[in-house]
């Protein structure tokens, strides 16, 4: 059967979020996927039908596809007048757009997926309104970690330089991250998301800088929907197998399995943060786990690392 494909937009604070239905069956459970920071929702759909998004299509789901506040073909584009950042993220658009999904699909309950750190965003959503958790049944991330705390050279250049440093000179000139215009990412930044997650990929309080929240209290408080970590055995800083463990344990108590995407735990490459996603074996390597993972057949995926 052919898929139903829309361009959805969703509007919030005077702004417009878009996203893309890629939709396998009218009656299939819903999905919502969520890019990561310099990105958009491109990183899980092609228009040749290939990504996460069409695999699980085809496989009957109904996907909805974010692009955040700025990103993509959401407007207005980020520039330096945008004054929003992770919070907002947190707080309006993520709820906008579960909120969104679940009106047009009859109130079902929906699955949460997200790349680096959307899982992030999604993760602080889930643990500061427990009443969306509840209508989460199931999360799955692909290489998504908080804080940044192993020490190699990648970390070094990436992290401590390129994001830390450089990124908030050129913030500084620009007003905002062109990461786009100069390469460094698919998709630009505000100077307060660049800020709030430069913050928080440091080993410090998981804090909300506008508020005060604490994410980590209420994650020990209130539990996530069973949730799938997949990280790469090639990715040095960005995901690092070590980070994304830490990420699921500050995350509270709740059912999760790590799964590690390596040649040696069986798998078909050594794959790294980008390809874990992007790789044309990816969707007869792992995605077949991830739909085990949605159907609720936790015990199939094997906690590997």
């Amino acid at each position: 059967m052919e898929k139903l494909q829309q361009d959805l937009f969703v509007p919030v604070a005077g702004e417009r979020l878009f996203l893309k239905r890629i939709c396998g069956r009218p009656d299939g459970e819903p999905v919502l996927m969520l890019h990561g920071v310099m990105a958009n929702g491109r990183t899980f759909y092609s228009d040749s039908g290939k990504g996460l998004a069409h695999f699980l299509a085809d496989a009957g789901y109904d996907v909805f596809v974010a692009d955040l506040r700025g990103r993509g073909r959401s407007t207005p584009s980020i520039s330096r007048a945008s004054r929003h950042g992770q919070t907002e993220t947190i707080c309006e658009d993520l709820p906008a757009l579960h909120r969104f999904i679940r009106q047009l699909k009859g109130e079902q309950a929906l699955h949460w997926i997200a790349h680096s750190w959307g899982g992030v965003h999604m993760t602080s959503c889930l643990v500061r309104f427990p009443e969306i958790a509840r209508q989460v049944k199931s999360v799955v991330y692909f290489g998504s970690k908080r804080s940044v705390r192993v020490r190699n050279l990648n970390k070094l250049i990436e992290v401590d330089f390129m994001w830390n440093v450089a990124s908030r000179l050129l913030i500084r000139a620009c007003g905002y991250l062109p990461a786009r215009r100069i390469r460094l990412g698919a998709d630009n930044e505000s100077d307060k998301s660049h800020l709030q997650s430069k913050l928080w990929a440091q080993p410090k309080p998981w804090v909300d800088s506008d508020d005060g929240f604490d994410y980590a209290a209420a994650a020990r408080r209130h539990g996530l929907p069973p949730t799938l970590y997949f990280a790469a055995i090639n990715d040095p800083c960005r995901g690092h197998p070590e980070d994304v463990r830490r990420f699921r344990d500050e995350s509270g108590p709740h059912r999760s399995c790590l799964h590690l995407l390596a040649r040696k735990t069986g798998h078909l490459h050594d794959y790294n943060h980008v390809s874990l996603l992007t790789h044309p074996d990816a969707a007869r390597d792992h995605f077949p786990l991830a739909l085990e993972w949605l159907a609720g057949r936790f015990c199939e995926v094997a906690e590997n690392y």
